[in-house]
């Protein structure tokens, strides 16, 4: 084999990968928020759950971008993992269109067809609306021309006239179980290192198409690029939460279940496939009819891959509940998973990258939970106010300094993270709720800051041996009540759905807060003209009640933010 065809393998191959990336992408794009709230809810059952992963990938072209979706939704708490599980075989079967799409492609010759795509596909990508039609087209044009390509390179290797392939593969036993699990290990192994099922099913069309690799060898890689495709959704699930983990260790075992049951019935299968899709066995070269028997061999490692993956979903599908329990067992909960008191990132994993839309709602969840954590951290401030003991009171203001650092730091991750996904190519919408995202940490950040404020005058005060007058800790307790309304309302604004939110609640208490402080602020005055208390305790309580109105100011901002991204989307 020439250097010059070896080029064109692999750059025909890599043009499949990029036309199929680009396809699935721009897919993705074009449903948007709609690809996710199809796959949250259309799983109320087993059955619903595996029509969803089947439709949806059959629709975005990739098992991959279906399963890390679903592993990313279980990671958010988006779905149970028993829905997962069921979208995960669902995208199993759907996965099973691009062998037949790659089958059609290795059939004739595809890539006239391509020219007239790439024409269409350049007009509408200057085109602000359909732009995205415009790169599905190109993904789709790229993805033929590779297979075009890919097959003409295949004829013109030659590869059934080179005897050195022919005798590389006649060392191997074609009726022995080891060559079997030989082959299935290699493509398993293929299909890790190039990321892509696609790729290894198009050299094994090729290599058996050309007559070089019998028909068993050939479905033994096809049925190892079916545990080598788990492997990605494993490495994205690495530093997910449990839950997370679960349902990508469930795809490995769904798929290596199917392949164990398949070994023990192996040749009876493969026949029947061969039967159904009409391939003739007994056929050998310069038969009349051989070339157009082995044109069909890229149908049949098709119907294979098809029939592979219905036969095991219809046995797994009624054993959803005890495989759940099964990776429960198998994965156990880390020891941080329950560690509120650490800096980690709860939804934010690397791994989970794939597409603006998933990285924008990952981002979205973990806001969600840094609002939270800043309300509990006020819920500290209210009970620092009450201590009395003063070792109890450093105890409780450390932890309030701990998790001051933390909010600073989840600000600066999640930043980073959306500074990243604002890299990709992004519709106007995402772009929008990135800047709406951005404010948001800002505000909340903000507040956590405010807290401290409030946690360090009361530090002061400790220190300073004075203390506050029972009407001034009434009047700080109904400000903070008053406070922490606000963040509660503001907690249900980030997790509800938009247009079922009314940003007038947080005026309404904003208003309560800021008539209050006038008022408190108006008669502190006259207590210390009075001689109530010092000037000093004056000046602290005042400090803690105006960082209750700045507070307060925060969560407006934050819910402006919130609610504004849907003032423009709409």
């Amino acid at each position: 084999m020439s250097i010059w065809i070896f080029f064109k393998l692999i750059g025909s191959l890599a043009l499949l990968m990029f036309g199929m990336k680009s396809m699935s992408d721009s897919l993705q794009k074009m449903a948007g928020s709609q690809l996710r709230h199809v796959l949250q809810a259309m799983t109320t059952n087993r059955f619903t759950g595996l029509l969803t992963g089947m439709f949806v990938t059959a629709a975005v072209q990739s098992s991959t971008a279906t399963t890390v979706m679903t592993v990313s939704f279980v990671n958010a708490g988006l779905l149970t993992l028993a829905q997962a599980i069921s979208v995960i075989m669902g995208a199993n079967i759907g996965t099973t269109l691009t062998a037949w799409i790659m089958s059609a492609g290795f059939s004739f010759n595809i890539t006239d067809f391509v020219y007239p795509a790439f024409f269409v596909a350049i007009i509408l990508i200057y085109s602000k609306k359909k732009r995205f039609i415009g790169d599905f087209l190109f993904g789709v044009a790229f993805m033929f021309l590779g297979l075009g390509t890919l097959r003409q390179t295949g004829i013109d290797m030659h590869l059934g006239e080179n005897q050195e392939v022919l005798q590389f593969f006649a060392q191997f036993d074609p009726d022995s179980f080891l060559t079997t699990i030989c082959f299935l290990l290699l493509g398993g192994i293929l299909t890790l290192c190039v990321q892509s099922s696609a790729a290894v099913m198009a050299i094994t069309m090729i290599l058996c198409s050309s007559g070089v690799l019998p028909i068993y060898q050939g479905i033994a890689l096809v049925m190892g690029e079916n545990i080598g495709t788990t492997v990605t959704s494993n490495i994205a699930a690495m530093t997910a939460n449990t839950q997370a983990r679960r349902a990508a260790f469930a795809h490995m075992f769904f798929n290596l279940f199917g392949v164990c049951w398949i070994l023990i019935v192996f040749k009876p299968f493969v026949d029947m496939v061969c039967g159904m899709v009409g391939y003739d066995f007994t056929l050998v070269k310069g038969d009349p009819g051989f070339l157009k028997n082995a044109a069909k061999l890229s149908f049949v490692l098709a119907a294979f891959h098809t029939c592979f993956n219905l036969a095991n979903t219809f046995i797994l599908i009624w054993f959803i509940p005890q495989i759940e329990k099964l990776v429960c067992r198998v994965i156990k909960p880390k020891k941080a998973d329950g560690d509120e008191e650490d800096f980690r990132l709860r939804f934010i994993t690397a791994g989970f990258m794939k597409t603006p839309e998933l990285s924008v709602l990952e981002a979205q969840k973990e806001i969600q939970s840094f609002a939270v954590r800043i309300q509990r951290m006020f819920g500290m401030v209210r009970e620092l106010v009450a201590e009395k003991d003063e070792g109890a009171f450093v105890k409780a203001f450390s932890r309030i300094e701990k998790y001051e650092g933390i909010s600073d730091n989840m600000e600066i991750e999640i930043a980073k993270y959306l500074d990243e996904i604002s890299d990709a190519h992004l519709s106007d919408e995402t772009k929008a709720k990135i800047r709406a995202m951005l404010r948001e940490i800002s505000e909340i950040e903000s507040i956590g800051d405010s807290c401290y404020n409030i946690a360090r005058t009361l530090n002061r005060r400790i220190k300073g041996k004075e203390d506050f007058t029972q009407d001034q800790y009434h009047h700080m307790h109904q400000m903070m009540e008053l406070t922490n309304q606000a963040l509660t309302q503001m907690n249900a604004t980030l997790v509800g759905y938009r247009e079922q939110n009314d940003i007038n609640r947080s005026f309404n208490i904003e208003n309560e807060i800021n008539n209050y402080r006038n008022q408190l602020k108006s008669q502190n005055i006259n207590d210390i003209d009075d001689h109530k208390y010092t000037y000093a305790i004056g000046t602290m309580y005042m400090d803690i009640i105006s960082e209750c109105e700045k507070l307060g100011d925060y969560v407006v901002n934050v819910v402006e933010a919130r609610m504004g991204t849907k003032q423009r989307n709409n």
